[in-house]
């Protein structure tokens, strides 16, 4: 009874619905090989609305292509396999040319009807604009709906801010005790949940018509170049085994934005502390030792790549004119 438990996603349900409706308005009208209309739906219906409307446009200029290559040569070869060859070494070549190649087999099928029919006047030409019009219109409707991603986008992001917060709260442990039994895990796996969160928004943007709200695309591209930054920041931390005030001093400024990392945005005012901290560094008491010296010149390093961690956050906010996340922003600050 293992089958029953089989889950049964959005995309094949609106498949098998599209592909007997398409087949049942062909029947009701009449056509010539219904079931082409259910193919040609089959073949329409994509991950995206967007990719639904592309693919569906490619699909009938591939059609009428292939129409005007099989009319020629059956016309002049007559309906043999020969005229088939020399249409699909046509075709082809010109599909790519045309950046419509995915059409070839809704193509072919309408080629073949010709070459089953041997003949081509206009009621077949008819009824084969007739199949694709309904395959591909019923498509394109059923694929309209959508389900939301925002609930799964939202999951990701709660788990990106959970491994960069571990991230900044081990880099801060080690930069106040010199050492740790941090095994590094978050920074194996943030790279892969990057990476998927970023398809997956660009999937979510392809599903809106009409409207762009690319905000989690956009924040998940700046959550991948701040990794990139703590990918930087590693090796400088973990050389920092000398303990000296200003380590601690920036251990517990990391451990802050380790509290603040949220879609939020006011990074400035870490921008601006850390610089006051920078300055007051500057200030204080020279290095003894050759070793004292290194720490520093390391530290000073580490805070410019933090720097420049928390300006793309502040960037983001600053070029974003997106009503949600302004909204989000103004709640608390955020790194």
């Amino acid at each position: 009874m293992s089958f029953l438990k089989l889950k049964i996603g959005y995309r094949t349900l609106k498949t098998a619905i599209g592909t007997a409706i398409s087949i049942f308005l062909a029947q009701q009208l009449d056509l010539m090989y219904p079931a082409s209309a259910g193919i040609i739906t089959i073949l329409c219906i994509q991950v995206t609305v967007k990719q639904s409307f592309r693919t569906a446009w490619n699909r009938i200029m591939a059609s009428f292509l292939g129409l005007g290559i099989g009319m020629a040569l059956f016309y002049f070869l007559g309906y043999s396999p020969l005229a088939i060859l020399l249409a699909i070494l046509l075709f082809l070549p010109l599909a790519v040319r045309f950046g419509i190649q995915e059409g070839f087999v809704s193509s072919m099928v309408v080629l073949m009807h010709l070459y089953s029919s041997e003949r081509m006047d206009l009621p077949l030409l008819l009824n084969e604009a007739g199949l694709l019009v309904i395959g591909v219109g019923v498509a394109l409707l059923v694929n309209l709906y959508m389900p939301s991603l925002d609930k799964d986008l939202r999951a990701m992001q709660k788990q990106v801010e959970q491994l960069f917060r571990q991230i900044l709260r081990e880099f801060s442990y080690y930069l106040r005790h010199g050492e740790s039994e941090w095994d590094g895990k978050e920074m194996i796996e943030a790279p892969g949940l990057l990476e998927k969160a970023i398809r997956l928004a660009s999937r979510d943007i392809d599903n809106r018509l009409g409207r762009r709200d690319d905000s989690y695309y956009q924040y998940f591209v700046m959550r991948e170049k701040q990794f990139e930054l703590l990918e930087r920041m590693m090796p400088i931390v973990s050389s920092l085994d000398t303990q000296v005030p200003q380590s601690h001093r920036i251990a517990d400024f990391l451990e802050q934005i380790s509290a603040s990392v949220h879609p939020g945005n006011t990074a400035y005012r870490f921008i601006d502390q850390l610089r006051q901290m920078r300055e007051e560094i500057k200030e204080s008491e020279l290095p003894r030792t050759r070793e004292e010296f290194e720490t520093r010149a390391s530290l000073f390093y580490l805070l410019r790549e933090i720097e420049n961690y928390l300006f793309i956050k502040h960037e983001l906010g600053k070029n974003s004119d997106d009503k949600k996340t302004a909204a989000v922003n103004k709640a608390k600050p955020g790194a």
